[in-house]
């Protein structure tokens, strides 16, 4: 594999020298600890961003230089993003301590913005209908896809990420790696398993192939499927955007409402933690208000 194709390697002159073998340092520790690809690319921009615009040697930096850094790049940004710079920063200042080219932190925990918590965005009963009518327009490949996402509340670098040999049809489950490298099954609906085995009807494919292709018959990967998601959702349209992660929580919030607990729907997501499913139960779904109309009158 050349340098221009690891990912977490950093060839930009613009970062000094001494400065850039310590950023690919830090970097092929986040890929030895199954760090997400799509966490050290957004990691790497930004350290290369702050590398090359703060002139200062590592050994040197100070709390000041972060501070003035993070107050001219945050101007017209969302605390999510800032929050973002901010978490980069700080693993690799840690990093950088454990290593002995800091003598003392210099993230401030007072520096972390205030995020608002919202809502995650899902499809309502209706929306889902429409987007699985018109599904069943779609090339075989797409309407597997979006049955996968749907049924089974997968992301999509886990979609992208299915092999054939991941899928087991006759028992409706798949394998997929999450965040951080763990593995876990999902489970797959039977229309879901049905129209994937059409899909795979279509190919003359051998152990090891990605299970869904691009049309060059390589990896569909996460950028393809967000093509395939958002233009299914204006054909539907809907009125807001078919992300790849509304699916998921339109699954979360669809088990939810079919009486699933919190546990079954954590696992079944892959979270680490309960707590981060807690968020779906504050969703008043239409299926929860029917139920408690028809409860409470």
């Amino acid at each position: 594999m050349s340098t221009s194709q690891k990912y977490w390697v950093t060839t930009k002159e613009i970062v000094p020298e001494n400065n850039r073998q310590i950023l690919n340092d830090f970097l092929l520790s986040l890929k030895l600890a199954n760090k997400a690809v799509v966490t050290i690319t957004k990691y790497k921009w930004i350290l290369e961003k702050f590398l090359s615009e703060c002139s200062v040697s590592i050994e040197d930096l100070t709390p000041e230089h972060i501070r003035n850094w993070l107050y001219v790049i945050s101007e017209g940004k969302k605390p999510k993003t800032i929050d973002l710079y901010l978490s980069a920063l700080k693993s690799f200042t840690n990093f950088c301590l454990a290593e002995d080219y800091l003598n003392a932190p210099v993230i401030k925990s007072r520096w972390k913005p205030a995020i608002p918590e919202s809502l995650p965005q899902y499809l309502n009963g209706e929306e889902l209908a429409r987007v699985k009518r018109e599904a069943e327009d779609l090339p075989l490949r797409d309407r597997a896809l979006i049955l996968l996402l749907l049924s089974s509340g997968c992301r999509k670098t886990e979609a992208s990420y299915l092999n054939i040999e991941d899928v087991q049809l006759k028992k409706r489950t798949a394998m997929v790696m999450g965040k951080g490298g763990n593995l876990r099954h999902i489970h797959l609906s039977e229309e879901c398993a049905l129209v994937l085995q059409d899909y795979l009807q279509t190919r003359n494919y051998c152990e090891g192939e990605p299970l869904f292709l691009n049309k060059f018959g390589g990896r569909l990967k996460s950028t393809g499927i967000y093509k395939v998601t958002t233009k299914l959702g204006k054909q539907a349209e809907l009125s807001q955007t078919l992300y790849p992660h509304v699916c998921r929580h339109t699954f979360a919030t669809t088990m939810l409402a079919k009486g699933a607990d919190l546990s079954f729907i954590a696992e079944e997501m892959g979270h680490a933690n309960v707590n981060t499913t807690r968020i779906y139960a504050r969703i008043p779904t239409d299926d929860l208000i029917m139920k408690y109309e028809n409860i409470m009158g």
